[in-house]
């Protein structure tokens, strides 16, 4: 007789994880609270080890394992992509700066880079950028809490994982941040994709930006559906920015093809700036 599928009414308040890569990672970091590991029912195959190794996981943190079709896993996570792993768990929140602030007081001498993400509302965006961001050696990541992208599942599959390692921080008051940590000595730099456009605070080349100081990266994006008041954001923003880094074309560009999307245009400009870390040392 067919066996009968197994409920998968969801705890209130959970989430669907989906991939192999953010629900290996949650289940490593228990960050937050973990429910059900839902794995493919299949005989052998490439990923059976991967599947079992994701059992032992699970049932080492307590965690119920339900082997199910795949059908059960599409139904889960609404056709995304989870190659066989689902996991329902708690959301993932923003961790307050305050936090950030202490934990940073134990870096002694170190050279710190923060990056600040400002309108990143398209979550395949903001977890691309947080993937770079822990790749590269970011020190913290903080977003402006009312008008970006939570930490959703689709973030964290986006960031292949990095959101479960990688400690993200919100703030409601960014301008009131940026002029905290410029009076305390740290460097704020924003980004010009069209350095004709920026007013009253200079524009250089990524590869002529110097790192001496504690730095603040500023990144934001103003889209065609954004409001006079987001825009307006953004442009205060800017001034509280020492200066502007560009990243020069390749050549001459035709308009509306003039700019990069923004999670590669951050991956060149921390690339740039770290890799002054990795030539002259920590």
């Amino acid at each position: 007789p067919q066996r009968k599928a197994p409920a998968l009414e969801r705890s209130r308040g959970s989430e669907i994880l989906f991939g192999v890569a953010p629900c290996w990672l949650a289940l490593a970091r228990a960050r937050r609270a973990l429910f059900r590991l839902f794995l493919k029912e299949q005989r052998g195959g490439p990923g059976r080890p991967l599947r079992a190794e994701l059992a032992l996981q699970a049932a080492a943190r307590g965690v119920p394992v339900l082997h199910v079709p795949g059908r059960a896993l599409d139904a889960l996570c609404r056709g995304r992509p989870h190659q066989g792993v689902c996991l329902e768990a708690a959301p993932l929140p923003f961790r307050s700066l305050r936090d950030a602030e202490e934990t940073d007081g134990e870096s002694g001498d170190r050279q710190l880079l923060w990056l600040v993400l400002e309108h990143i509302q398209d979550p395949m965006n903001l977890g691309a950028l947080l993937r770079s961001a822990y790749f590269l050696g970011v020190d913290r990541v903080v977003a402006t809490h009312s008008n970006s992208c939570p930490l959703t599942p689709i973030v964290s599959k986006a960031s292949s994982g990095a959101m479960e390692v990688f400690d993200v921080y919100s703030t409601d008051d960014l301008q009131g941040f940026l002029k905290a940590k410029s009076a305390e000595g740290w460097e704020v730099v924003g980004t010009a994709s069209r350095p004709e456009d920026v007013e009253g605070v200079p524009v250089i080349s990524c590869s002529e930006f110097r790192w001496d100081k504690p730095l603040i990266v500023v990144i934001g994006t103003a889209s065609s559906r954004a409001g006079d008041a987001s825009i307006q954001g953004l442009f205060q923003t800017q001034l509280q920015c020492q200066q502007m880094l560009s990243i020069p074309p390749g050549r001459a560009l035709h308009p509306g093809i003039d700019s990069l999307n923004v999670s590669v245009a951050a991956g060149i400009l921390l690339h740039s700036i770290c890799s002054q870390k990795r030539r002259h040392g920590d």
